[in-house]
């Protein structure tokens, strides 16, 4: 099968395509699956540029989508031809993380999906929601389940509430799509008017430029009349959470999940407490969680934000894509 693997040292420029063997048949509890798509994360960025350092040889991606192929004894869940797409993190199935959890995230801690075919656990995968395509549910596994833990499982979003995204990429346009489906009011944030409009379009009802409005916790603020937004999709890390903070009302949750701006720096703890602020940390979710994320996207019809396709051989061009920051929604890569 064909596969792409990081060599060392890991660069775009080390990614090569390769011929692996087959991966034979399925033991008891396992499927083998026939992968369709998959799609960018800057978690997968950091892999293959040595940010996160990986095993040579390490096959990227963390997000895979593709048709049941083989069933091994014992799996009810599934049947040939069933359409299906990965969970991020294999061993965390419901409640608290294990403490292992990291170890076997795809195309990190194990090889990912930027293959032809994989064995793997059942419990790996789960169904795609209705009527989505392969390179649809790719879309899914990192930046849907991310936007939807950090607004419904850990921020409890209500009807009424208000939403505050930063930027146009898949988390946050996933964010956009799952508040506006849940009654809430979006201010987002960009530095392109261009991708303002198309986020207006998409329901978001007030809009800021942070390239022409550096103070846009300010501008947001101003924007709930001095009260603040209830909650922060963060996206920056410590280079945006001040302004973050300014923007959220008293007792307001910001969720913390990239770090685009910086991994580390100071911030002012001053905003933190005065505001009595929830700052949280998370990474992705649970099996559980994205299937009541599928079960949800079954009721409300979303369908994701898919900016462009390349061909597997090209995914070191897919992520220059990604790199220059021209995107708006979900980058696939079709296997």
């Amino acid at each position: 099968m064909k596969a792409i693997q990081v060599k060392a040292p890991a660069s775009l420029d080390t990614l090569t395509l390769v011929d692996l063997p087959d991966p034979g048949q399925p033991a008891p509890g396992q499927i083998r699956v026939r992968l369709r798509a998959s799609s960018l994360n800057y978690h997968d960025f950091a892999v293959v540029t040595g940010m996160i350092p990986a095993a040579d040889g390490r096959i990227p991606m963390s997000d895979g989508a593709g048709e049941v192929v083989a069933v091994g004894e014992g799996v009810s869940e599934f049947a040939i031809g069933d359409l299906v797409v990965s969970t991020f993190f294999p061993e965390w199935l419901d409640g608290t993380p294990p403490l292992t959890a990291f170890t076997g995230v795809p195309g990190d801690g194990i090889d990912g999906y930027a293959r032809e075919e994989v064995v793997a656990a059942a419990t790996s995968f789960t169904h795609v929601p209705h009527g989505y395509s392969a390179a649809e549910a790719a879309t899914l596994t990192c930046a849907g389940l991310t936007a939807w833990r950090a607004l419904v499982v850990d921020g409890q979003l209500k009807a009424g509430s208000t939403v505050l995204i930063q930027g146009t990429g898949g988390v946050s346009i996933f964010a956009l799509q799952f508040a506006k489906a849940m009654g809430a009011r979006v201010i987002a944030t960009s530095s392109s008017d261009e991708k303002l409009a198309r986020l207006k379009a998409m329901g978001a009802d007030e809009l800021i430029n942070y390239k022409d409005n550096p103070a846009w916790g300010a501008a947001a603020l101003g924007l709930t009349g001095g009260k603040g937004v209830d909650h922060v999709v963060e996206i920056g890390g410590s280079g945006t959470l001040d302004q973050s903070m300014i923007a959220t009302r008293i007792g307001g949750h910001i969720a913390l999940i990239g770090v685009l701006a910086g991994f580390a720096g100071p911030v002012t703890t001053a905003i933190l407490m005065a505001r009595q602020l929830r700052v949280q940390g998370l990474t992705v979710g649970s099996r559980q969680q994205q299937l009541d994320m599928i079960d949800a996207i079954n009721v409300n019809g979303i369908r994701p934000v898919i900016d462009r396709h390349f061909p597997l051989a090209d995914l070191a061009d897919a992520f220059r894509h990604q790199a220059s920051g021209s995107h708006f929604g979900k980058i696939v890569v079709d296997i």
